[in-house]
């Protein structure tokens, strides 16, 4: 049984304008002890899949589909105490913005003793011991305890986050966007002391972000969403080195090589769908160099194209030729 497992979810925005489907149809499956980074740009329906799985999603989106199995247990058929249980106990979440996660007038010790009392029945020195001890593992002096968060750095706030995530010992840790904030060297300093964590607890990683430099140093594993899809999932190795979408292929470009400094980085043209209404075909036919016609209308499934790595697209049958010419940037230019 996988820890956590998403299966065919569906996740739509009731607006004025129609009906958003931020996320539609999205499957994977995050195994014990794995790290597992989905990546993808701003708006492609990252931050809607990790609300939906915490379950705090605002009052006019809809879940119409699917499941989210953590431990064997779909979160979507529990009540709003049984979720609220879980949250932290099994499955707790660094956020991206750690001066927004922490309450400014409360002492930044005295919110992770809270999530402690929140969960378990401990009186408040020994919830401090353990807060303090915390504290200690990710490298914030006990005596920052009673500190408040404008009087810690940027890089000791995310630290603090760190600590109140993983007091009570989850299973799954989501880290959303981590370090979005922080300087090279502090995001850094920031995921090694999160692998130093992970090694000491065993817990499995949910990574979310648009860096895929961040994936790739960090996760075993690796999901490209695009559109409110996941295009493309596999080994980090086997879709970076071999990747089969397009997308991938253009993600791919977006990041330094150290191993041929004369290369150029290369953008995706244009903006991601709306998605809004009856949505046909490829999500990525717009922007896509290679698209053809089918891909307007004909949605491609997700398809094995090798070991543990799968992908969709109408082309994979022509995928050596089109990662030559994604390598150059007059490919990726839109026709004047």
């Amino acid at each position: 049984m996988a820890l956590l497992e998403i299966v065919d979810l569906k996740t739509a925005y009731r607006t004025d304008r129609g009906e958003i489907k931020a996320v539609d149809g999205v499957s994977f499956r995050i195994e014990r002890g794995s790290n597992f980074g989905l990546v993808g740009e701003s708006g492609c329906g990252k931050s809607t899949l990790l609300k939906t799985i915490v379950r705090c999603l605002p009052p006019n989106a809809v879940v119409s589909g699917g499941a989210i199995f953590l431990n064997g247990k779909d979160l979507l058929h529990l009540g709003a105490e049984e979720v609220r249980k879980i949250l932290w106990k099994e499955i707790a979440m660094i956020t991206q913005s750690a001066m927004n996660a922490l309450d400014p007038v409360y002492p930044v010790g005295a919110q992770i003793l809270e999530a402690i009392q929140a969960h378990e029945d401990v009186g408040s020195s020994e919830a401090r011991e353990r807060v303090e001890a915390m504290l200690a593992l990710v490298g914030i002096d006990k005596d920052r305890f009673s500190g408040y968060p404008h009087q810690f750095s940027g890089g000791m706030r995310q630290r603090a986050i760190i600590a109140m995530s993983l007091i009570l010992r989850p299973s799954l840790v989501i880290a959303d966007e981590p370090t979005t904030s922080l300087d090279v060297v502090v995001q850094d300093q920031i995921f090694k002391k999160i692998r130093g964590m992970q090694e000491l607890f065993q817990f499995s990683m949910f990574l979310v972000t648009h860096d895929i430099a961040v994936v790739i140093e960090n996760c075993a594993e690796i999901g490209v969403m695009y559109g409110g899809r996941i295009v493309e999932m596999g080994d980090v190795k086997e879709v970076i080195d071999l990747p089969f979408h397009p997308y991938t292929m253009g993600l791919k470009n977006s990041f330094p090589n150290i191993r041929n400094r004369h290369s150029d980085l290369i953008s995706i043209p244009g903006n991601l769908p709306t998605l809004i209404g009856e949505l046909k075909g490829c999500r990525f036919f717009l922007r896509c160099p290679f698209s053809t016609e089918a891909c307007s209308f004909d949605e491609p499934r997700m398809v094995e194209v090798g070991k543990n790595h799968f992908a969709t697209c109408h082309h994979i049958g022509s995928v050596d030729e089109m990662r030559e010419k994604a390598r150059r940037a007059d490919t990726w230019r839109p026709p004047k």
